[in-house]
Order: structure tokens, then C-alpha cells, then sequence
């Protein structure tokens, strides 16, 4: 594991999932971290669980978020995590508030943190890391507008990073487009609507999907790309139980 000794890293949606596991890696690797999430609950089992880290309950949508967030802790590693769960369901049998919830849930909470990110702004050589899906590669039609709005962040980071060259803020954004994570309940949930979908077994599901990444492939992603940076010159990976790939230009 390489070290974050002396870093600051803020994980929003870092109470469950990937974020969590983001959490959980950057501390045993010496960072000072703070886990943001809406529910206090769960937050109180990871400070609980992991020695050191800090909490930090609040809705990640407000528009005074990534201000409050800045406040307790300006992130030299800005993880952004946090969204909501899609829907499982072909598209005409949803309503248009099921399609769109991670409009109004990921992109939101991408733009708060982005334009906070450019504005406040983060100190030079900070990194904003962006957790998107591989569903913003390749879709995911029995998820509403879930695809979409995770290829919208991928642009949102992209516009982030032509800000920040053009202001000369010395910023770098680069994003991960992780598999179906079968561990997470993210992943658990487009699992089971895919399986039953498809009319197989959850297991010969997963079978049919190779090389899949755990939440903690994710996380060791997230880890490398900040603490080697040198290594990786494009802005946008794919993570597969084969570890990081740079997603097609």
C-alpha cells in the first residue's frame, strides 16, 4: 500500500460501498481522512470500526455542502462517492422520478464538489478523484437514466480539468469507472434485477461476467492513482478484477 502520511482525504458517500472501503484504505495508509455521508448511522459504525477517522453527517445534494465539508476539512484528496441507488426495472415501467434519481443524487453532488473544488479553490497539487461506473461506458438499460448520469460526471471531471489549467489552479481530476462490484449493495441490487431479468441464476450471472472487481479493487485503484500520479497520464480508468485500465479516448 503506498502512503498518504500527511495527506488530507474527504470520501463523500464514504459510510458504505466503495466510498467506505476509499475510507478505510487511505487511513491504513496514514491519511487523515473524513467520511461524509447523509445517514449518521452508518457513519458511527466505520469511526467505531476504524481508529482515527472522522465523520461528518449532512445531505451532499444542499448547495452549501462542499462549503460546510471545506470548513472541517480542506482535502489535499477530494473523493467524490456519493449517490443514490437506481432502479431495477425496464424503462417503460418506470416513473420519470425513479429514472431520473441520480440525476438529482450523483451529478448534484458532482457539481457542489467540482465547482468548490475550482471556486474555494483547493490548494494547488490537489487531487479530485470522481467514482463513476462502467455503465457510463457501456450502459445499463435496466437502470433509468443511471448510465447517463455517470457519463455526465465523466464530462463534468473532464470540464473540471480544463478549468483548472485554463485558471492555472494546479488542480488534477481523474475518475474511475468501476464493473458491477458484486460485494456492494450497489452491486447486489443490478445483480439481482440483471439475473431476473434475464430469467438465471444470480450465480451464473456473475460467471458470465468476467474478471469482476470488489469494492476493495476499487478502493486500491483510487490509492495507486493518487500516490503515483506520475505513472498515469490519461484522466479516465476502467477497474476490473484485473485491476486499473485506461478507458477508451
Amino acid at each position: 500500500m503506498h502512503s498518504l502520511t500527511g495527506k488530507n482525504v474527504v470520501v463523500i458517500g464514504g459510510s458504505r460501498g466503495v466510498g467506505r472501503k476509499i475510507a478505510e484504505s487511505a487511513t491504513i495508509s496514514g491519511a487523515r481522512v473524513l467520511a461524509v455521508a447523509r445517514q449518521l448511522e452508518p457513519l458511527q459504525r466505520l469511526a467505531e470500526e476504524v481508529s482515527g477517522i472522522g465523520i461528518l453527517s449532512l445531505d451532499a445534494t444542499d448547495v452549501e455542502a462542499a462549503g460546510k465539508v471545506f470548513d472541517v476539512m480542506l482535502p489535499d484528496v477530494l473523493v467524490v462517492c456519493g449517490g443514490s441507488f437506481p432502479p431495477t426495472m425496464p424503462l417503460h415501467q418506470q416513473t420519470w422520478q425513479e429514472f431520473s434519481i441520480n440525476w438529482d443524487g450523483d451529478v448534484k453532488i458532482a457539481f457542489n464538489f467540482f465547482k468548490a473544488a475550482l471556486s474555494r479553490p483547493l490548494v494547488a497539487g490537489s487531487t479530485v478523484v470522481l467514482v463513476s461506473s462502467g455503465a457510463a461506458l457501456a450502459g445499463s438499460p435496466l437502470t433509468g437514466g443511471y448510465a447517463g448520469a455517470k457519463r455526465t460526471q465523466l464530462f463534468m471531471a473532464n470540464y473540471g480539468q480544463k478549468e483548472s489549467d485554463r485558471l492555472g489552479l494546479g488542480l488534477r481530476f481523474v475518475s474511475i469507472a468501476p464493473r458491477i462490484m458484486p460485494d456492494t449493495e450497489l452491486g447486489k441490487r443490478a445483480v439481482a434485477g440483471y439475473s431476473n431479468y434475464l430469467g438465471i441464476a444470480e450465480t451464473d450471472f456473475i460467471r458470465g461476467m468476467a474478471a469482476l472487481p470488489t469494492s476493495s479493487d476499487a478502493a486500491n485503484a483510487v490509492i495507486e492513482l493518487v500516490t503515483t500520479p506520475d505513472r498515469f497520464k490519461e484522466h479516465v480508468f476502467i477497474v476490473s478484477g484485473k485491476g486499473l485500465e485506461a478507458a477508451p479516448s
